[in-house]
């Protein structure tokens, strides 16, 4: 297992070893949120000793998650959050594929990485979804967390898949975990547009239910319009927005019980991102647009955001990109030197016409380290 050691740029610091080991030399409450993806359960062997992610079973993979967690949870301030994304797979056969190799289709875009053996699961049944998202957001539930939002990742270019007796998949989880009741979340921050043909459909539906109950049944005498609505659909009557306190100019005169929005509204769960190539990895990287979402909405401008699972830098990348400082961990040596130069916007794959040979390892000055302060 490689030795600890560690990376300072101006921006962030990277964590080089076990992720266990890294984070326990992390004072507590000192990152404002985390954003990660761990390597799913058996889906690929990254070549390291020590990883996440080849556990015989269900219930050996949740135990170590929750026990990185938990070292999460102290480094988090207490006003802190956890954006944690997780993929689903199906337990199969034995016999299917009793090896590691680097067959199957979800390795035709990992080169270098080896497909996981046979997932199969004591207690079930072949074809059976393990449902690892769920088995790990309720274990962390368990141990204090809050489980505040599951997000549905909903991916418009999903990888094709060969089955004939089920939908093909197209999504992922990522779960919103808090580590207090009350916590820091920006929502003005990740408000999303509406819709303009939406907007005019429902206005449309509305007016031609509005007109088909004036039309059926006449205003009884003294009614209002409004007050004629409200009795024929048993509702209670609402109040305009002025008097429900909406400012001048944001619709005050809409009679609504929801707050009003105008042109924006407030962030959805299901989260339609299409997945990113990166030809410098050997392994799925966060799509970045997955990632800015939980930042913005999880830390404050100048904040620090954590990622234990820093792969391909995604993380650092946009926490650079979005004013935060990051600090990230991981295990393998050759991503390490692969993230540490996708964040400083160096070239992470080889010049075409060269061999297999490895670009060379980064030669970092030691920068100051990172201000980390709760």
């Amino acid at each position: 297992m490689p030795a600890l050691s560690r990376h300072d740029l101006p921006h962030g610091v990277l964590h080089q070893g076990n992720v266990l080991d890294a984070l326990r030399a992390l004072p507590d409450e000192c990152v404002h949120c985390c954003v990660t993806s761990p390597p799913y359960w058996g889906l690929r062997d990254y070549g390291v000793a020590g990883q996440i992610g080849l556990e015989k079973t269900p219930e050996e993979y949740t135990a170590r998650l929750v026990a990185v967690f938990e070292e999460v949870r102290r480094i988090l301030r207490k006003d802190g959050t956890l954006w944690l994304n997780l993929g689903d797979c199906y337990s199969s056969y034995f016999s299917k594929r009793s090896s590691w190799d680097p067959s199957g289709t979800k390795q035709q875009s990992n080169n270098g990485s080896l497909a996981a053996p046979s997932r199969e699961v004591r207690g079930l049944k072949p074809k059976n979804l393990v449902g690892i998202p769920w088995r790990v957001a309720f274990a962390l539930q368990a141990q204090g967390w809050y489980l505040r939002q599951d997000i549905v990742w909903n991916k418009p270019n999903p990888m094709p898949e060969s089955v004939e007796d089920r939908p093909t998949r197209a999504h992922e989880y990522l779960f919103l975990f808090s580590k207090s009741e009350k916590y820091f979340y920006d929502y003005k921050a990740v408000l999303e547009p509406v819709a303009a043909l939406a907007e005019n459909k429902r206005r449309q539906s509305a007016v031609s239910l509005s007109f088909a109950r004036e039309v059926s049944e006449p205003d009884r005498p003294g009614q209002t319009r409004s007050q004629h609505r409200v009795s024929r659909s048993g509702n209670k009557q609402r109040k305009t927005g002025a008097e429900r306190g909406c400012p001048a100019g944001t619709g005050s005169n809409v009679r609504s019980s929801i707050p009003w929005e105008g042109s924006l509204r407030n962030r959805r769960s299901v989260w339609t991102i299409a997945t990113e190539p990166f030809p410098g990895a050997h392994f799925a990287t966060f799509p970045t647009a997955l990632v800015e979402p939980c930042i913005l909405a999880g830390s404050p401008m100048g904040g620090t955001v954590l990622d234990p699972f820093f792969g391909s830098g995604t993380t650092g990348l946009v926490a650079r990109q979005l004013r935060r400082q990051w600090v990230g961990v991981e295990l393998n040596p050759e991503y390490c030197d692969l993230a540490l130069r996708r964040v400083q916007g160096l070239p992470t794959s080889k010049p075409k016409g060269k061999g297999n040979e490895p670009l060379p390892l980064l030669q970092l000055a030691q920068a100051a380290p990172v201000a980390i302060a709760p």
